[in-house]
Formats: structure tokens, sequence, C-alpha cells
């Protein structure tokens, strides 16, 4: 076996792993995707027969390369202010192993709406050492900063995950207050709604560019029930999800996915609504099969 050949079985063995950083890195699948690519066309000349560690070297590579797309996605979303990640979507407990790589340590959607809004250093910092337990040593070589610069760096965008809402560890209790969120919603019950609701719940909805006049994104319990009120037509074409390892559900009016929803569900209130109705992303989620919303379906 030649070295290129070596280094693409190391690589391969390694892909899980990586995904899992460039998708934390970056909440999207796609940009996750190109990423690890990128990070192939840069290590595949080398010569690693010295490197001790693999895993580590390529986490690194990965992270480099996560960099650079973080400090150049700004100027793109400058017109799209309202941004909901890539959820990752199945429809029973149980998901595939490459899935099961991507939301371990229960990376809900959001969690990564705040790393969205962490500087770029930032979030490289906290994603490479609190969740990959890279050495601040490591991380300072890809910022060209000091160790100590680094730990900063790591401290200040902890305090920022700290202060979101963390999701109940019961899937079960999730659920329940899932489905009476939609049951009030179609009922049109606005104290219901309130009383699932947290008093700072926030809903953030991201259409992308061809539903761009259905973004928004509104605090407060009673601003959030008023919204989610007018979508109760919608309610016999919800099947329920699990987005990002918490109870979620998809929306299919038609047969045709109109929005994913994620729910962050903090004691047994709903802390945080994620919607994503962007048809064009919608479009790259693989949705199939999709379960019936009710008996009358099934």
């Amino acid at each position: 076996m030649n070295e290129r050949d070596w280094l693409a079985d190391r690589f391969q063995e390694h892909r899980q792993h990586l995904q899992s950083v460039a998708y934390r890195m970056l909440g999207s699948m796609s940009e996750a995707e190109d990423a690890l690519q990128d990070a192939w066309l840069r290590v595949s000349p080398t010569d690693a027969s010295g490197v001790e560690n693999m895993r580590a070297w390529l986490t690194t590579v990965v992270g480099r390369v996560c960099l650079n797309t973080l400090r150049s996605r700004g100027a793109r979303r400058e017109d799209h202010s309202i941004h909901v990640p890539d959820p990752v979507v199945s429809f029973d407990a149980s998901v595939d192993p490459e899935e099961e790589v991507l939301l371990a340590d229960a990376v809900g959607l959001a969690l990564l709406v705040v790393l969205d809004s962490l500087a770029p250093a930032e979030r490289l910092a906290f994603v490479l050492h609190d969740m990959f337990a890279v050495p601040f040593e490591d991380i300072a070589r890809l910022l060209d900063r000091s160790p100590m610069a680094a730990r900063q760096l790591a401290s200040r965008a902890r305090r920022r995950v700290q202060g979101s809402p963390a999701p109940d560890s019961d899937l079960a209790l999730q659920r329940e207050v899932v489905d009476a969120f939609f049951l009030a919603s179609r009922d049109g019950d606005f104290d219901a709604l309130l009383a699932v609701l947290d008093p700072d719940v926030e809903l953030r909805i991201d259409g992308g560019v061809l539903r761009a006049e259905a973004s928004l994104a509104i605090r407060g319990a009673a601003a959030v029930a008023a919204h989610s009120s007018t979508y109760s037509r919608l309610y016999p074409f919800v099947r329920p999800a699990f987005v990002n390892g918490t109870a979620g559900a998809v929306v299919v009016p038609g047969g045709q996915p109109f929005s994913v929803l994620a729910f962050t569900v903090t004691n047994a209130k709903i802390a945080a609504i994620d919607a994503l109705v962007d048809p064009e992303r919608l479009a790259q989620l693989d949705l199939t099969p999709l379960p019936p919303a009710n008996a009358d379906e099934a």
C-alpha cells in the first residue's frame, strides 16, 4: 500500500469524528462535507508517516478549514440575519451510527444558534477544547495566538453557551410538552399555549431567500403564542420527529415538507423553537420515510 492510500484509509477511519467536528463548527451539513473534502485535499500530498496522533492531527486540519469558512461566511449572510442551522432529523428514537456521532452531547439547534453568534475564533476554541478536548496549545497554533489567549476565547464562549437553555433529558416529557403545544395551536387555545411556553421563550424562523417574508425572531410567551395560533390549519400535517436528538416535528402539507421544527424543552416548558422553512435547504434533507401524521392517513 502506498503512502496516499494508507493516509486515505486513516482519513476514512476518522471520518465520522471529523464530520462531527465540522458540523459543530459550521452548523451546516453541506458545509461540513465541503470542509472534509477541503481537508483531504490539504493533507493528501503530505507525508504523515511521522504523525503520532492521526485523529488529533486531522481534527486540527478540519478545524483550520472550518475557521476559514466561518471568517468568510459573514458577508454571505449580511442580508439573511435569521439563520437556523441544518437539522438532523429522524422519525424514531434510534438513529444510524453517523447521526449518533453528530448528535453526541445533545448538540441541539438552540445550542448551534448560540454557537453561530460567536466570533469565529471563539467558536473554534470552544468547540475544539470543550467538545473535543483539543489542548489549548494546539488551538493557539491554529489561531496564531498564545495558549492563554485561546483559553480566554473559550471562556468567553462558554459563558454564552451556559446562558442558553439546555433540553430536559426525558424524551417522553419533551414529547408530551410538544404535543400539548400543537394541540393548543390547533384549538387556538391561547391560555393553553402560555401554559407550555417559558416566559422568555424565543421563536426563530428561517425562510431563506425563497421565503424571506417568513423569517422572524420573536421573544416572550405572549408573542410566540399569538404567532403560533395562526398555524392551526397545519395541525393535520404535523409528523412527530426527533430533531437533533430532541422532540420536534416536520410539517408536510400535500406530502411536501413545509417546515422542520426543533423544540428546546427546559423544566417542562418550551424555551426555544427553531423552525426551518427554507425550501432550498429543506430539499437537501433526508426526510424519508415520512410517517403518517395520524391514524386517518395510515
